[in-house]
């Protein structure tokens, strides 16, 4: 158990994000400071770690109390080792060493205690741990099952209808375009989908941009993004419109379904004459 012989010192936090020094572990090694945080995502920067730091998530969830949690180190996360608590013990989830920056961590926290994430900064014999931040992004997923890479689904099956009503309804963003190029990325068994949008009917954030183009004495304006999909899913380019959906994680996209245009509105124009779509849609 790591509280024996260690001192719990709360710190000041706001509802999402923290960012604060480890200068009082430098008075007293026993010292852990303990942030609170009430949001279903946010960061934490931890300038100058000292022994250790708690983050005890309090999110006012309606839902139950299985959760899963995904973080993501910031570039700059070096020198430290991440536990996850369940029950009062630590179980290790990041290593100190390697490249943690670039991949996502996911863990499941059940049971009627609090999710909190407990970072462990090592011991550095030549001062520099003074100069170091440490820091990571947190999203907290809710009830999901059959997570793989990043906390995604991995499940690459095409989407039947009703999952599809669905995902419009339910979606960080829907948009209609084409695809430009996709890449792929063995190292994160990922593949990037590049997307250029004649229509976004909405989305999370900005992940799809508008750019403006002029030819000869017209100008108009076309909506840019990527999205992310998992490499097994063995996304290839096609011709033609779709209507892109998906979530949105740490600031990217997600693939989710992905029908051709002209396929969505057959699905969505005979749920609606049957009046079994979830919500209205914008056609064109």
């Amino acid at each position: 158990m790591y509280v024996l012989g260690l001192e719990l010192r709360n710190c000041a936090a706001d509802l999402c994000n923290w960012t604060g020094s480890g200068f009082a572990a430098a008075v007293d090694s026993r010292i852990v400071l303990q942030v609170r945080l009430r949001c279903t995502e946010g960061s934490v920067r931890w300038i100058y770690p000292g022994q250790a730091l708690r983050v005890v998530l309090e999110p006012n969830l309606s839902t139950a109390r299985r959760t899963t949690i995904c973080i993501k180190p910031s570039p700059s996360f070096r020198g430290a080792s991440v536990f996850i608590e369940r029950a009062g013990r630590l179980e290790l989830l990041v290593t100190d060493g390697g490249r943690p920056e670039q991949q996502v961590f996911c863990f499941r926290a059940d049971g009627p205690h609090r999710p909190a994430i407990y970072l462990q900064s090592s011991p550095q014999s030549d001062g520099a741990w003074s100069r170091r931040m440490l820091g990571f992004r947190y999203e907290l997923l809710g009830n999901r099952t059959n997570l793989g890479h990043g906390g995604h689904q991995t499940s690459c099956r095409p989407c039947n209808d009703t999952e599809l009503l669905m995902a419009i309804c339910n979606s960080d963003f829907v948009v209609r375009g084409s695809i430009q190029k996709v890449s792929h990325d063995s190292v994160r068994q990922t593949s990037l989908v590049e997307v250029s949008a004649v229509r976004v009917y909405w989305q999370r954030s900005g992940v799809f941009e508008q750019r403006a183009s002029t030819s000869g004495s017209s100008s108009s304006s076309s909506w840019h993004g990527h999205i992310h999909a998992l490499l097994q899913c063995h996304v290839r380019p096609g011709d033609g419109e779709f209507l892109f959906t998906g979530s949105e994680h740490f600031g990217e996209a997600w693939l989710g379904c992905a029908p051709r245009y002209k396929d969505f509105l057959s699905v969505y124009q005979t749920a609606w004459a049957a009046r079994r779509n979830s919500c209205d849609f914008p056609l064109d």
